[in-house]
């Protein structure tokens, strides 16, 4: 690594909700810098899932969240001329980013619908630990779990 560490950008917490976690999926979802578009999709969201759920949408946000975040995830590295997929435990903000990532690509599958109400419905089954984006958290956890052997490569 050579040079500095880029300093830590803190993110401001959204209008509505007040949450920064909140905030960091509206940047997720945004494409092409359009930030007010991004916001109409995530609030449109929110007010389906408490319109569903009937608790709070950032409360049914955050157990999707947890539901969906990987505790285990493989990497590569090379031993000896052979590649071993070696099992690592996820750091706190990697979790939270591939959380959204699973949630997002999960939803952008579904076709024939608003965005909104794909990700309401993926952020509702996903507090429910079901849906795509825990099916791909299930996933990654299972290939950690098979690989397991090699975790004495790990440094």
């Amino acid at each position: 690594m050579r040079g500095k560490q880029a300093p830590k950008r803190h993110i401001l917490p959204d209008p509505k909700y007040n949450s920064p976690v909140v905030a960091k999926l509206i940047n997720s979802v945004m494409s092409d810098g359009k930030k007010s578009v991004a916001q109409r999709v995530v609030y449109d969201a929110m007010k389906i899932v408490e319109e569903k759920s009937q608790k709070p949408a950032v409360e049914v946000f955050t157990e999707a969240l947890k539901n969906v975040s990987p505790i285990l995830e493989v990497k590569s590295k090379r031993v000896g001329g052979a590649n071993y997929q070696i099992p690592i435990q996820v750091r706190a903000e990697r979790r939270q980013q591939l959380a959204f990532r699973w949630l997002l690509t999960a939803a952008r599958a579904k076709k024939g619908k608003p965005m909104a109400i794909k990700l309401s419905s993926e952020i509702l089954a996903a507090a429910e630990n079901q849906g795509d984006a825990v099916k791909k958290k299930q996933d990654v956890q299972r290939m950690a779990e098979a690989n397991r052997a090699f975790a004495h490569f790990a440094r």
